[in-house]
């Protein structure tokens, strides 16, 4: 019996169950939208159940011929490129967004409209965090590690059409939390901004992809477990604590979007930064790591430099991380031993970040001539070497003298975009740029000349950015201490603000060119997936799609 004639014979309950918990979810949807007093609950629901029907007419349309050839496959690859793709759409909304939100900064009487509400700051910017982090970053990292788990276990995903529903309800998810910020439906938590019902649906999601995960990683040909699987293993789980522990409220009515926290106080202000800074630690550092781990030693054909250094980086990272949230909160009416807990915990974070660094670097021993010839590696290079920088920077700026200074000012933006820009995303397009003629079964890119462009272009853009907020930040902090002879503040919160102004032209213009940057990579992968060659440059010598 062949591979076909025993997928017709078995029954595929993944095809049942899971369309069949999006069905439960869209008829309590409807219930929502045809009870709900709230205009924003109603909107809300038929933003879901409008979703959820696309996502089964999907279904119907994919199945509706039998059994796809790719679900008949060794490994499934539609999945991982619809995560590419949602990928380089969420990132060019939210950088785009980003965009706007700093020129508003830097020229308020420009972009300030009164008439519409869904434009103003305070709803956009939880858009912007939102979209780059979660959307972009997220879709990259379900992409990716759909992708290696595969690859390093040397067997299909399990599930079957589980994994599906991961990736269009993590969508849903995404779009009914972004809609919500809108039109003023939020929780007012950093990084976790969505209400109640937004937050149990991802809970379901995410338990279903751990699931997913675990089930591949169990099924596995290849006995050992790759190092890469581990950081996302500990991004999943970990990432699933925090949410729940973060998020646990009572509505104020199931026909509301308004709930409050399970905690209060103190309590509260300890639970949110526990969470925003392990979401830091576990979702834009440990995940991406495990791309590190992967697409760096891939792309430069070179073994991880020291294994045994990679599980004590594994190690170290996860018991230290997770005990450093207090430095969020020096100076507040959190318990003195709670912040100096969370300080000491984040200037021990140096070890285990430099060592994961170092690893990267060295992964390059013997191949450091490949930094000439090929900018995708030279763009995952870079990506380690700002993560080196900004796991040295963080570390100082919880140390309470230094913290007295940066705190509340444009030092903290500039050292979260130097992570978020250099690290996040350096290595996240370095890891699409591998993909895509993988996936797609290319030679190559369309235009390695047009990677070089995206290269320079950003990271210029970055520079801008970061230097820009550094001097701004340090301004700040020193203005608002200086007093005069009297003992009176010397500068009123205006006169900052009007100090401010150059250096949030120079942010919004770094921003300009980091997303100028993204656009010609998104263009150049499309090109690539047609399968076009740019007729200037000569083919590679050896076809990139052998390490598919």
């Amino acid at each position: 019996m062949n591979t076909e004639q025993a997928a017709r014979r078995d029954p595929r309950w993944d095809l049942f169950f899971a369309p069949g918990m999006l069905v439960a979810a869209l008829l309590l949807a409807l219930i929502e939208a045809a009870k709900s007093p709230e205009p924003q609950m109603q909107i809300q629901a038929w933003t879901f159940l409008l979703a959820g029907i696309g996502v089964l007419v999907w279904t119907v349309r994919r199945y509706a011929r039998g059994i796809p050839a790719d679900d008949q496959s060794p490994y499934a690859n539609d999945i991982v490129k619809a995560g590419v793709i949602a990928s380089m759409f969420w990132g060019l909304a939210g950088m785009a967004v980003g965009l706007i939100i700093a020129l508003q900064l830097a020229f308020p009487n420009l972009f300030y409209f009164p008439d519409l509400p869904f434009t103003n700051f305070g709803r956009i910017r939880p858009l912007h965090t939102s979209a780059v982090i979660f959307a972009f970053g997220g879709n990259v990292l379900i992409a990716t590690s759909f992708y290696v788990v595969q690859r390093t276990c040397k067997a299909r995903l399990a599930g079957g059409f589980w994994p599906w529903f991961v990736f269009w309800g993590y969508q849903m998810f995404i779009l009914v939390a972004g809609t919500g910020y809108l039109i003023g439906v939020t929780e007012g938590r950093e990084y976790a901004e969505p209400e109640w019902y937004a937050d149990i649906w991802l809970t379901l999601v995410w338990v279903v992809y751990l699931l997913v995960f675990l089930g591949t990683i169990w099924k596995r040909k290849e006995p050992h477990i790759y190092v890469a699987n581990w950081f996302y293993l500990a991004f999943i789980v970990t990432i699933a604590m925090l949410h729940i522990v973060n998020n646990l409220s009572m509505p104020v009515d199931l026909l509301s979007t308004k709930s409050y926290s399970a905690f209060a106080g103190v309590q509260d202000a300890l639970t949110q930064w526990w969470y925003g800074h392990n979401a830091v630690g576990f979702f834009l550092t440990a995940g991406f790591l495990a791309i590190m781990y992967y697409f760096v030693p891939k792309r430069a054909e070179r073994p991880i430099y020291s294994y045994r250094l990679s599980i004590v980086h594994f190690w170290t990272l996860i018991f230290i991380y997770i005990w450093a949230g207090p430095h969020h909160l020096h100076y507040t009416a959190l318990p003195v031993w709670a912040q100096t807990l969370g300080m000491t915990f984040s200037i021990m974070l140096w070890m285990p970040s430099w060592g994961g660094m170092i690893n990267g670097l060295m992964t390059l021993s013997g191949a450091w001539d490949k930094l000439r010839t090929d900018p995708v590696l030279r763009m995952l290079v870079v990506s380690v070497a700002f993560y080196g920088m900004s796991t040295f920077e963080g570390p100082v700026m919880s140390i309470k003298a230094v913290n007295s200074l940066s705190h509340y000012t444009d030092w903290t933006i500039g050292h979260v975009h130097s992570g978020a820009l250099g690290w996040v995303g350096f290595v996240s397009f370095g890891a699409l740029y591998c993909l895509v003629p993988w996936l797609w079964k290319r030679q190559r890119l369309y235009s390695n000349s047009l990677v070089e462009w995206h290269f320079w272009i950003s990271t210029i853009g970055i520079v801008f950015y970061i230097t820009s907020m550094w001097v701004s930040g340090i301004m700040q902090g020193l203005m608002w201490r200086a007093y005069n002879e009297f003992g009176f503040l010397e500068y009123s919160f205006v006169e900052t603000v009007a100090a401010m102004h150059p250096y949030y032209m120079i942010r919004a213009f770094g921003g300009l060119l980091y997303l100028s940057g993204t656009v010609i990579m998104a263009y150049n992968l499309w090109r690539t997936a047609r399968g076009d060659i740019r007729a200037a440059e000569p083919l590679a010598l050896k076809p990139q799609l052998a390490t598919a």
